[in-house]
């Protein structure tokens, strides 16, 4: 049995926020990139460039790449084989609230869904624990803006609405959302499971590195489908018109119930943040 403190996970947290906040992955700014590059629309191409720049700027200043610096959501896949020496949730919190504040991050969580009084530190984090085989833990923090947030959707869709009902809702869901999540976004989405699960698989499907796709033919070959078609809404960088909407789709599935087809839509923004760390 390998042990880790809870301390050392607080401090991974901690470093895991600011950095998240402040470098956006690989696969991220390279599929960006290759939009600017296969962008005609003039206005587009101009967006899409300051959009460059500005991950460039955060980079070399070490500064926020975005104002909205987010709800902190934290992955944590623990092995079977691990004990965690102390308080786990207390300790994510710790490092959330060190992050948040020693990064010089917005606070931007409120302690209750209709007082509305900031908690001043960004805490709690929305914190999802898988447990996995072995004698590690990853840890990924995930800032996720609202603006994106609350463009998001679940329906649960009756199983005779098959794949044309699954697209034609995320279809939806992105028309409607049009230029309020800041485009070009990343679309997760979660089919399968039950009402939370669903909610679950489209998160973390945003997790996925843009440049792996799903690794059933079908899925892959809808994820591929669904880009195009929400490309050719023409809404664009920041709904400004052009080919660039999305960036990227990613489908996560589960088995579900007979009488079920639940799917989720989770929007992310271009600013699709996310820091891994295993411990």
């Amino acid at each position: 049995m390998r042990e880790i403190s809870a301390q050392q996970i607080a401090d991974t947290v901690r470093r895991l926020c600011i950095e998240a906040n402040r470098s956006l992955p690989g696969d991220v700014r390279r599929r960006i990139e290759e939009c600017r590059a296969q962008e005609d629309w003039q206005p587009a191409q101009g967006i899409l460039d300051k959009i460059i720049e500005n991950y460039r700027i955060a980079d070399g200043e070490q500064v926020p790449i975005c104002q909205d610096t987010g709800m902190a959501c934290v992955f944590l896949e623990i092995g079977q084989d691990v004990h965690i020496a102390g308080d786990l949730r207390a300790a994510v919190d710790e490092g959330v609230r060190r992050g948040y504040e020693e990064g010089y991050l917005r606070k931007s969580v409120v302690r209750d869904p209709l007082d509305r009084v900031n908690t001043g530190d960004n805490t709690p984090a929305m914190l999802y624990v898988d447990l996995v085989p072995g004698d590690r833990v990853s840890v990924t923090v995930a800032p996720k803006g609202f603006g994106s947030e609350n463009m998001s959707r679940i329906k649960m869709l009756r199983p005779s609405d098959g794949i044309d009902g699954v697209r034609q809702f995320v279809l939806d869901t992105v028309e409607e959302a049009g230029p309020n999540p800041c485009p070009p976004i990343v679309v997760g989405v979660g089919i399968g499971g039950t009402f939370d699960k669903a909610a679950f698989l489209a998160k973390k499907a945003l997790m996925r590195p843009l440049d792996v796709r799903n690794e059933k033919p079908l899925y892959a070959q809808l994820e591929q489908e669904l880009l195009e078609k929400i490309n050719a809404l023409g809404i664009g960088p920041q709904g400004f018109g052009g080919r660039t909407t999305a960036l990227c789709v990613n489908i996560e599935t589960l088995p579900t119930h007979i009488a079920g087809l639940p799917v989720a839509v989770n929007i992310n923004c271009h600013v699709t943040r996310h820091q891994t760390e295993v411990l």
